[in-house]
């Protein structure tokens, strides 16, 4: 007698996550259209996850508010990216650049990206800090005061070109303090470094007085040294208790029909006097001046 057939095998559980659609999709010529020029859609998590209790900033790309997550109770910031004020390449860029900085403890942490499900607003979830540097200024600080919060603020941005970012906007209200502890912050305006050689789209980005001299010279071949110029000019507000180049935290794109011009604080103001003077002695005395410039 013939042994009976063995049982089927049980079909597996029907899988409830989405299958991803295919790379290459049949158009009605039979061709197909490459995925690269189809829009991408992104699953976000919903920010009504997100109690929100207060606005703590507010910048040129978007409002921040302190929140609670509902479940965990965990205090955290939203920055709030309203829908079409900036293209979402522009906010992905912004994401993986301050992801990228992941682990640094003077880099802000991003810990996820949300979106309102009724509006299409964008949210970042970062960790709460605080208030940024700009609320302690102006105030002179001492010297040996203003080494430990460099070493922070330099350790922050060996850390962003190691990871072959460039931040672009470091300034006091990008930075926030947690009882001595400073973190740089909002990446809105950062990019990956480019190829040598590969000029970047946007010259002059942040804010005028914490610019570069090679920026505002309309140079769009510029590096990771625009970072280190912005905290040169840090330091020098920290040890005087003023801006070194004064003015105007208006943004203004580059353009050659419109020059980046902002006014002078006193202590830049000075330092122009005090130049224009010994410039109009030495055209008096011609003579001493090429003296003196040979001495030196």
């Amino acid at each position: 007698m013939a042994a009976p057939a063995p049982a089927p095998a049980p079909a597996p559980p029907a899988s409830r996550k989405r299958a991803a659609a295919p790379d290459d999709e049949p158009t009605a010529t039979g061709s197909t259209t490459p995925a690269a020029k189809r829009p991408r859609r992104y699953a976000l998590a919903s920010v009504d996850d997100y109690e929100q209790l207060d606005v703590v900033g507010e910048g040129a790309s978007g409002v921040v508010i302190m929140a609670r997550h509902r479940r965990t109770g965990n205090k955290v910031a939203l920055k709030h990216l309203p829908h079409g004020a900036r293209d979402f390449d522009a906010v992905r860029v912004e994401a993986a650049c301050q992801h990228a900085c992941t682990g640094h403890p003077n880099i802000v942490q991003i810990k996820d990206v949300v979106a309102d499900p009724k509006s299409g607003d964008v949210f970042l979830v970062m960790e709460f800090v605080g208030g940024s540097l700009r609320d302690e200024l102006p105030r002179a600080r001492p010297e040996k005061q203003v080494r430990f919060m460099m070493r922070q603020l330099i350790g922050a941005a060996k850390k962003m070109h190691a990871s072959h970012v460039i931040h672009r906007d470091i300034k006091p209200e990008n930075i926030l303090n947690s009882f001595g502890d400073l973190k740089v912050c909002d990446f809105g305006s950062a990019t990956f470094v480019n190829p040598a050689g590969k000029p970047y789209e946007e010259c002059l980005v942040g804010t005028l007085p914490y610019t570069s001299p090679e920026q505002l010279a309309g140079n769009h071949c510029y590096g990771p040294g625009v970072d280190m110029w912005a905290l040169g000019c840090i330091m020098g507000e920290l040890l005087t208790g003023a801006p070194l180049f004064g003015g105007d935290m208006r943004r203004r794109s580059c353009s050659p029909t419109c020059p980046p011009t902002w006014t002078t604080s006193s202590t830049s103001s000075s330092m122009m006097s005090c130049r224009s003077s010994r410039r109009r002695r030495a055209r008096s005395s011609p003579g001493c001046w090429r003296s003196t410039q040979r001495r030196g």
